[in-house]
């Protein structure tokens, strides 16, 4: 392995997020500024070959990356900032177990990820959509406040 995949295998492992490529260079660039956009992306190709990395899709149009590992779990995400939260839970392991057995199956593996937003940021955004939509009607209506 060359020295400059090997800052990358570093820069991953001790990523406590999950990277995309772009993110990932600038952090590899930091160590060794030789290192080009096009060589992370060759190394996280072939580490995703390899299956040291594993791709997620997180719905915001990015491939990020995270170590391929032995424990399993799964992810939440918050749509409002991208933060992504890795967290394990023995009951949703169970129903997902239960509901695979109940239709005749056994599960082998599964990918769960829950897409949120943080609940009193979401109480706020609400009441102003609200507030906005209330003063759109008076305002169209002509009843607005004097």
């Amino acid at each position: 392995m060359t020295d400059q995949r090997r800052i990358i295998a570093r820069v991953l492992s001790e990523a406590q997020d999950h990277p995309d490529v772009e993110l990932l260079h600038r952090r590899a660039a930091q160590v060794d500024p030789g290192i080009s956009l096009a060589t992370a992306y060759r190394t996280v190709r072939l580490f995703e070959e390899a299956s040291i990395l594993e791709r997620r899709d997180f719905g915001d149009g990015r491939a990020r990356y995270e170590e391929a590992k032995d424990d399993h779990h799964d992810h939440l995400i918050d749509i409002q900032s991208g933060r992504v939260i890795e967290f394990t839970n023995e009951q949703i392991e169970r129903l997902q177990q239960g509901v695979a057995a109940e239709l005749g199956y056994r599960l082998v593996g599964h990918r769960l990820e829950l897409y949120a937003v943080p609940i009193g940021k979401e109480a706020a955004s609400d009441a102003e959509t609200q507030g906005i939509a209330k003063h759109k009607r008076a305002a169209h209506s002509g009843g607005g406040e004097k």
